[in-house]
């Protein structure tokens, strides 16, 4: 199943190329189902018909749904209770009922998350088109899949379950009580939770559109937006060139808006993507008629995936060079630090720790470089780590 997912500035009509796209698809015969995590129903309006906790028929091949992140956000604190029953009850503690649950920050991202696991999973669609949130909360929530299991790992190591049996003479021991196997049961379930959603979001037929008006702020967030997709290694499908201004019917009073939109439409076009234009309706769009007349791209079958290869340049330099592609970086808003194994990378206000390929492990960063476009880090061979020519 190929996934598509949908961000933009805030206000760039992401939902209404979300619609139109998923629409497009589906009037070709793709099975197709467009989900949205907004509390409110954005998705429906446009559709022209309401969309809710259950998948809804929209049109032939056509499917959206809006999962309730208060219903899964009350199930999941429900079970919880259920399974920390024991020491809830040493405590005192006194039990939540649902009805007096309402989500805390977070759970609408952790419900889309979950919903887009489900519906890869299911596999009754060919084509997943997601609704992401505006660009700086969508590209936070795709990093929560790896940074979540990352601080799961640390607090609760999966080599330490095998433990079990020793933890109340050690609990007697150390004088302190030892995790309970909930705990550690919970962290592992959690760990293949989320580890679904990253193979969703590292599949090869995944793949982002970012949608965005052109102009000078439009150019700014789409920079800013494929720096971060960039640090995350997910692909930019194209670029949705939305609400252009008519050119040959402008009057005067539209003539500084029009050169403007040429103005970032030129520039887009040179930092090599596939732009598409939307012309403006001159009206909201609403229902499967408006959605039709936007003629939305086609969905790329095979994006180009983002990769990080490793040069061998040991026989002439003596070093490894990682590559790692950050279009939009500038090199006084880099930062690299070498923790054990793993390399955190700054690149304006993103930030990644990355796990170091197996042969760089066995190295010392020996420098970097920023060129078009691309980090260049050098790894000189440890000989102590290294192994050795016979």
């Amino acid at each position: 199943m190929r996934t598509l997912l949908i961000t933009g500035p805030g206000g760039s009509g992401r939902t209404t190329v979300a619609a139109a796209t998923a629409l497009a698809a589906a009037q070709e015969g793709t099975r197709t189902l467009v989900l949205s995590g907004d509390r409110t129903d954005t998705l429906g309006a446009v559709l022209g018909t309401p969309t809710g906790p259950a998948p809804t028929p929209v049109a032939p091949h056509l499917t959206a749904w809006r999962p309730d992140a208060a219903a899964g956000f009350r199930d999941d604190l429900t079970g919880f209770q259920d399974r920390a029953s024991n020491v809830l009850d040493l405590l005192g503690a006194s039990r939540l009922d649902p009805e007096e649950v309402t989500p805390l920050p977070g759970a609408e991202e952790l419900t889309l998350l979950r919903a887009l696991r489900d519906a890869a999973l299911a596999e009754s669609h060919d084509l997943l088109v997601v609704d992401l949130p505006p660009v700086p909360q969508a590209l936070a929530l795709l990093a929560l899949p790896e940074e979540l299991r990352r601080y799961l790992r640390r607090l609760l190591p999966p080599e330490r379950q095998a433990a079990r049996a020793l933890r109340p003479v050690l609990g007697r021991l150390a004088g302190v009580p030892m995790p309970a196997e909930w705990l550690y049961d919970t962290a592992a379930r959690w760990d293949t939770e989320l580890a679904a959603v990253e193979a969703v979001l590292a599949d090869r037929h995944t793949a982002v559109r970012l949608v965005a008006e052109p102009g000078p702020a439009g150019t700014d967030a789409l920079r800013t937006a494929t720096l971060g997709l960039a640090l995350r290694a997910l692909p930019v499908e194209s670029l949705v060139a939305n609400r252009v201004l008519p050119e040959d019917t402008a009057g005067p009073w539209l003539a500084g808006p029009v050169a403007q939109q040429r103005k970032a439409l030129d520039e887009w076009r040179e930092a090599h993507h596939p732009v598409h234009e939307i012309a403006h309706l001159g009206r909201d769009p609403r229902g499967t008629d408006d959605l039709a007349a936007l003629t939305a791209p086609d969905v790329n079958p095979a994006p180009t995936p983002v990769e990080w290869p490793v040069a061998d340049r040991i026989a002439e330099d003596g070093v490894l060079a990682w590559h790692l592609p950050l279009p939009g970086a500038v090199r006084d808003e880099l930062d690299l630090v070498r923790r054990g194994d793993e390399l955190v990378v700054t690149a304006g206000p993103f930030r990644r720790i990355v796990p170091l390929p197996s042969a760089l492990r066995r190295c010392t960063v020996d420098g970097a470089a920023l060129r078009d476009g691309e980090l260049r880090v050098r790894f000189a061979p440890d000989p102590a780590l290294w192994p050795r020519e016979r």
